[in-house]
């Protein structure tokens, strides 16, 4: 009987998972066709965003430091999510997944062996899980922001090469490349953009560049940005030296898919060893182990 509420259960968390995942892309493909109906059409609060604020809620009801010094608002700003109430929010997906996975690992427990200790335990140990989970996968969404970002980036300017020496401004350049590359990178044309306005907004542009060096998290970043200040601050023509650089980007791009293919050999050595390699005397030196087996038996039998 405990195995199969087990069971049920199991189930029936996997197909809420299931259904929860089909709505959550259902709604990110209507939502672009829903965007071209009446924009002054007051809408039904829809179910993602009554989660969002209570999740926000929950985040707002224990104190978090929300200033610009935050480490944490830092790691959500590198990984694209800029709002004033990102922080609250990721304290709310923290707590929340934190009491979910700990009752769900606490009731398994419980309905299986029917021990209040072992349950308690289990309720701990998935509540700590369920506390890291998030972070684990907010450093992932960063680690492939920063990929996407860098990816973008000889494309971003082969565009501001040809803008610049078009005669355009600097901060005009930027703008139109953002536009340009929105389709295929968007995180890098959020970045672009946000720069480009911090550039119309009077801010001194080493600030932006260093800034924006910094944002990136990576350090052709960091390269980039020095690049712009030194050409900013000694007057050198800033087309040749981003078409320098866009060429130098792709050698390190193709150098470290050379790098990655070298490394394969090296790792295909214990998969084949743990695994192809003991398949493969099985299949060979079996049928020779049972034919020799098969005609020992005989003298094996008459002693």
């Amino acid at each position: 009987m405990n195995q199969a509420l087990l069971l049920i259960g199991f189930f029936t968390a996997v197909m809420a998972g299931v259904a929860v995942a089909g709505y959550y892309f259902l709604y990110r493909s209507s939502a672009a066709s829903a965007a071209g109906h009446s924009l002054d059409a007051e809408e039904p609060v829809s179910a993602r965003q009554f989660f969002t604020d209570s999740l926000r809620s929950l985040g707002e009801a224990v104190p978090v430091k929300s200033t610009g010094e935050n480490p944490m608002r830092r790691k959500l700003h590198a990984a694209g999510y800029r709002s004033l109430s990102a922080v609250a929010t990721y304290s709310g997906i923290v707590y929340s997944s934190s009491a979910i996975i700990g009752i769900i690992g606490g009731a398994a427990v419980l309905i299986s062996q029917q021990s209040l200790s072992a349950a308690l335990l289990a309720a701990i140990c998935a509540a700590g899980f369920g506390y890291l989970l998030p972070n684990r996968i907010l450093n992932s969404q960063i680690s492939a922001r920063r990929r996407r970002l860098v990816e973008g980036l000889p494309v971003a300017l082969d565009l501001l090469v040809l803008s610049v020496e078009a005669g355009q401004a600097l901060d005009q350049s930027i703008f139109d490349s953002s536009r340009e590359i929105r389709t295929a990178y968007p995180d890098l044309a959020d970045e672009l953009l946000t720069v480009s306005l911090a550039l119309r907004a009077n801010a001194t542009r080493e600030q932006v560049f260093r800034d924006f060096g910094n944002k990136g998290n990576d350090l052709e970043f960091k390269k980039l940005a020095n690049l712009l200040i030194d050409s900013d601050r000694f007057g050198s023509s800033l087309g040749p030296t981003l078409r320098t650089h866009a060429r130098y980007l792709r050698i390190r791009r193709r150098q470290y898919a050379q790098e990655r293919a070298r490394k394969i050999g090296v790792k295909l050595v214990f998969p084949i060893f743990f695994l192809i390699f003991p398949s493969v005397l099985l299949v060979t030196l079996g049928p020779a182990a049972i034919a020799i087996m098969t005609a020992l038996q005989p003298m094996m039998d008459m002693k």
